[in-house]
This record gives structure tokens, C-alpha cells and sequence, in this order.
């Protein structure tokens, strides 16, 4: 199945280790750094809209961008909870279009490791560079080389949960620097008249993603016009280092 389809039904509890209140506090104040503590921001992949929300919290008018209908339903019903004005659009990375700039473009939890060519990464780049208002602010993060070869490589991972369980196998080309895996959902379907207990259904679905270098990154945001600032570990404040498994740019537009 396509990526983040089923799994989209899942997402959120998969993924409730992930410290997005953490993440939302760093890049506020990254942005607060340079003066934006309000206007108009996009999350570019913002996936079931957690982090959207967070930054919406903060006073931030927001713009979530996602390729997966499912994960953005799953969005779309969060900003009905919320009562936030948040624009939600169905594009890919690669052709996002805005209806102008804005002040600032995130992106949150890897997304940028779903563009394993590094040319079509520089021309998402411009795009960033294109909508974003005079040296206005880029943030993201991204999954470096190191962690695919020492850290995730071709392990495999497996949790059991009351209503989900999943076995998440990883494949990594060295040569190549892409990673694919397979990951096989088991979700609870509860019982019906034909099977009086409830029962798991098996789906599967298939990610690739690509490790890059801050040099390589450095290159590419330089390629889209892109000014680069800095890198830092994770959501930290430490500097980047070449053990980093996460790394977070901070870059600018340079000036229309």
C-alpha cells in the first residue's frame, strides 16, 4: 500500500514518543530569535497536523501541507477539535504552491529524507526560497548518513500494543544511501455478527527515505539560493556534530 494510507489511522499512537512539545518550543524560539513571533507560517509535511496545531497554539496563522489525504483528514479533524484557522492543502513537496509568501516554512520529522534525489531535494529548495517572504525563515530537519548506517541500518523493530502491533524491517544500501522498509500493521477489527471475537487485519506498507550529510545539505540550500545559518543536534542547542542522528538547519532567503 502506499505510504501513510493505512498507517495514517495509526499514526498519532505510533508515534507518541515523539517529543513534538519539545520540537515546538525549539522552533519558536528559533524564530523568536529573529523577530517572528507571529504571521504566517507553513508546515511543509505536516502529516496528521501535530505540530500545525502546536505552532497555531503559539499564535502563529498556519499553512499544513501534506501528500496523503488520510493523514490530512486526520488533520482536518484536529482543527475542528481546536477551532484553529488552519489551511490544510493536499500537495507534494516537490510542486507545493502557495497563493503567496510567507514568513516562514518548517518541516518537521524527517520529511526531507523522503526526497532521496538530491537534485529534485535543491528544487524543493527553491521552491522554500520562492515562497518565502524577504529573508524570511527556513527550519527543518532531516535523518543524517550516520544514522542509517550505525544506528537504524538493517535492524528490525517490533511493538505490541492493545489495538495495534507492527514489525518495522529496515533495508540500507551504503552505496546508494537509501533506506527502504517495510512495515506490516496488525489493527485491531472489532467483532461482528460472522466473527463474534475481535480479530487483527494484516496491511503493509513501503518507505523509502535517503540519508544525506550537512555538507550535502549545505550545497543544496546554497544551489536554491538559500542562505544557511546554522545546525544544531536535534532539538537542542548543541551544534551539530558528525555523530548527529537528527540534524536541524536554520537558513534564510537572502533577499528578493
Amino acid at each position: 500500500m502506499d505510504a501513510y494510507s493505512v498507517f495514517a489511522q495509526v499514526y498519532d499512537e505510533c508515534m507518541d514518543n515523539v517529543p513534538y512539545e519539545q520540537g515546538a518550543d525549539r522552533i519558536h524560539a528559533l524564530l523568536s530569535e529573529y523577530q517572528l513571533t507571529d504571521g504566517l507560517i507553513a508546515d511543509l509535511g505536516c502529516g496528521t497536523g501535530t505540530m500545525t496545531e502546536l505552532l497555531a497554539d503559539k499564535g502563529y496563522d498556519m499553512i499544513g501541507i501534506d501528500h496523503s489525504a488520510d493523514m490530512l483528514e486526520i488533520a482536518m479533524d484536529k482543527k475542528a477539535q481546536s477551532g484553529h484557522d488552519i489551511l490544510y492543502l493536499q500537495q507534494s513537496m516537490e510542486e507545493f504552491e502557495l497563493y503567496g509568501t510567507v514568513r516562514a516554512i518548517i518541516s518537521y520529522c524527517d520529511c526531507v529524507n523522503y526526497i532521496t534525489e538530491p537534485d529534485i531535494l535543491a528544487e524543493v529548495f527553491k521552491l522554500v526560497n520562492n515562497y518565502l517572504d524577504p529573508k524570511g525563515l527556513f527550519i527543518f530537519d532531516f535523518h543524517t548518513t550516520y544514522y542509517y548506517e550505525q544506528i537504524l541500518g538493517d535492524s528490525t523493530f517490533a511493538e505490541s500494543r492493545e489495538d495495534i502491533s507492527y514489525i518495522w524491517d529496515n533495508y540500507y544500501d551504503p552505496e546508494t544511501g537509501i533506506n527502504e522498509y517495510e512495515l506490516n500493521l496488525f489493527i485491531t477489527v472489532d467483532a461482528s455478527d460472522s466473527l463474534p471475537d475481535s480479530y487483527y487485519r494484516r496491511y503493509q506498507e513501503y518507505h523509502t527515505q535517503r540519508g544525506y550529510d550537512l555538507s550535502q545539505i549545505k550545497s543544496l540550500l546554497e544551489q536554491a539560493g538559500l542562505v544557511y545559518i546554522n545546525a544544531f543536534d536535534d532539538y537542542t542547542q548543541k551544534p551539530a556534530t558528525d555523530t548527529s542522528s537528527r540534524i536541524v538547519v536554520v537558513a534564510r532567503e537572502q533577499g528578493k
